[in-house]
């Protein structure tokens, strides 16, 4: 079924082994376990920890986490590695163009909502713990910044090593890791001091930083090309706003029994349950082949339908050709003519979408508590709005890939400029029903999330397509590192303010998609690849 390097001839042995990975999830386990004791003492106060003194059992489990995630990488990081990334570079693996759906396919979009929805509801419950932790430790909003402006510059480091980490441990194997790291993190619930809860909110940024890159290249491996598109958006969209549903649901439900901590505490049992879920998560068949685990990999492609190919050698009783590296990228990567514009374009809905999800939607909790409503009912209100948002996404999963994919990226940016109006007037007039407005901002930011992605993917040449994608995932939090600095220099503007910023870039990102950004709707990569190379 397909073709092989001789440098793919590597022997099962070069994998570690798998039980290393298995005792350090324990040792994780373990080590999170023994910070519940001292949860649990605060009890009878409101679960108010501030000022408490780690006991013995929380420092050993603190170094049994440290220990249980090195073990795990150890237990996923595969031998003679110089050998396999060269082995690596010989292979393309891609799916037939016009391959049917099989139930392997639907199987694993389904895994990876959940997936999705497990990792966006970590710096989505951000907002929910704001009010409760500023409360606790006496600090300003000011210093209480400090704790999500840690989060997102996890993020924005842990979107480069994820990518990395993918190249050596394999899809897969990252989100794995990525589990293993959640479950240690949710120990920022038994934290006494905010230096600490900050210090695990960074590495806790640092496991969810990559894992919607690392998402989309396991789904663009395994989809067929024509219903790539839709898969990639309809997964994308329902993963977040999902996420967003979940950590206002858990935060009107717990948190008035629990306090702000129990949010970070569902870091362990959802962080068991994605470990769990691994299971039915395969194994990108390239990264397989690469490291001489060839019978798995013809499995894995066998339920999927793709087909391998050896670089240099010409294909027989193949139906399709997988896509090549192009052999010379644009002079000026992603700035080059052509590209400029759309570099551009993308950055600024890009940044428009970090500030609101990580600035409008983060201050959103405490501004409608600051007004009035209890923390309870505002984030009721919040997750009613998601619960709406949610079936939308299939709207926009369709009109992506049957009506336009560049019109789909305009539309949704006029529904997020609609739900910023939305805020102005809800701010100006208390008497507005706000589910509605608030569901159209919700909507139109899970919708640009789920859309801008994989439209860069599929905008900028094979050789550079990477880097641009990973250009606009670092623009999505860099959104969101700007509004925090605002917090931090206690220069927090009011709700209105923010959304009337917020829709200046909107509007001009909107433009430059209009002026500059191509449709790729039903044109096949390859023939996008040539045009762009050409310019």
């Amino acid at each position: 079924m397909g073709w092989y390097h001789p440098a793919m001839q590597l022997s099962l042995t070069d994998r570690s082994s798998p039980w290393i990975f298995a005792a350090g999830a324990a040792a994780v386990t373990i080590g999170v376990l023994l910070h519940l004791p001292m949860f649990w003492m605060g009890r009878m106060d409101g679960f108010r920890l501030a000022g408490m003194t780690m006991d013995s059992p929380m420092i050993a489990g603190m170094i049994l986490i440290v220990i249980g995630i090195a073990c795990s990488a150890i237990g996923l990081l595969p031998r003679n590695l110089a050998e396999h990334v060269r082995a690596a570079r010989h292979i393309s693996v891609a799916a037939p163009e016009d391959a049917a759906l099989v139930p392997a396919h639907f199987g694993l979009m389904f895994v990876l909502v959940i997936a999705l929805m497990i990792d966006v509801m970590k710096p989505a419950a951000l907002g929910f713990v704001m009010p409760g932790l500023t409360a606790e430790y006496g600090v300003s909003k000011a210093t209480g910044a400090l704790m999500p402006f840690a989060a997102l510059t996890g993020t924005v480091l842990g979107s480069v090593i994820w990518g990395i980490a993918a190249d050596l441990y394999g899809r897969k194997a990252s989100i794995m890791l990525s589990a293993i790291m959640f479950v240690g993190t949710s120990i920022c619930g038994a934290m006494p001091s905010l230096e600490w809860n900050i210090a695990m909110c960074f590495l806790m940024g640092a496991a969810a930083g990559g894992m919607l890159p690392v998402t989309y290249a396991l789904l663009a491996e395994a989809m067929p090309s024509r219903h790539r598109g839709w898969a990639l958006v309809l997964v994308g969209g329902l993963g977040a706003s999902g996420g967003y549903f979940a950590a206002s649901g858990f935060s009107a439900w717990l948190e008035p029994l629990f306090s702000w901590r129990i949010l970070w505490l569902l870091n362990l049992p959802t962080g068991l349950m994605l470990l769990l879920l691994g299971r039915f998560i395969p194994e990108s068949a390239k990264f397989l082949l690469a490291r001489g685990r060839n019978v798995e990999a013809q499995a894995v492609m066998a339920r999927f339908g793709t087909v391998s190919h050896q670089h240099g050698v010409e294909e027989e009783d193949v139906d399709f050709a997988p896509l090549h590296a192009v052999e010379s990228a644009p002079v000026g990567g992603i700035w080059s003519r052509g590209l400029a514009g759309t570099t551009v374009a993308l950055s600024l809905l890009a940044l428009c979408w970090g500030f609101i999800n990580f600035g409008v939607l983060l201050w959103l909790p405490a501004e409608l508590v600051a007004n009035g409503a209890k923390l309870a009912e505002a984030s009721g209100l919040i997750a009613k709005s998601a619960l709406i948002a949610v079936p939308t996404v299939i709207a926009v999963a369709v009109l992506y890939s049957r009506w336009s994919t560049r019109l789909s990226l305009v539309a949704v940016t006029m529904v997020t400029i609609a739900g910023l109006v939305g805020v102005i007037a809800l701010r100006a007039n208390a008497g507005l029903s706000p589910i509605g407005l608030l569901a159209l901002l919700i909507i139109g930011t899970n919708a640009m999330l789920a859309i801008i992605l994989p439209y860069a993917a599929e905008s900028y040449p094979l050789s550079i397509r990477g880097r641009a994608t990973g250009w606009i995932a670092a623009c999505t939090k860099a959104g969101g590192l700007g509004a925090q600095a605002l917090g931090i220099a206690a220069m927090v503007p009011s709700l209105s303010l923010a959304a009337g910023a917020a829709i200046i870039p909107a509007l001009g990102g909107m433009i430059l998609v209009l002026r500059y950004c191509r449709e790729t709707k039903g044109v096949d990569l390859r023939q996008i690849d040539a045009a762009l190379v050409t310019r």
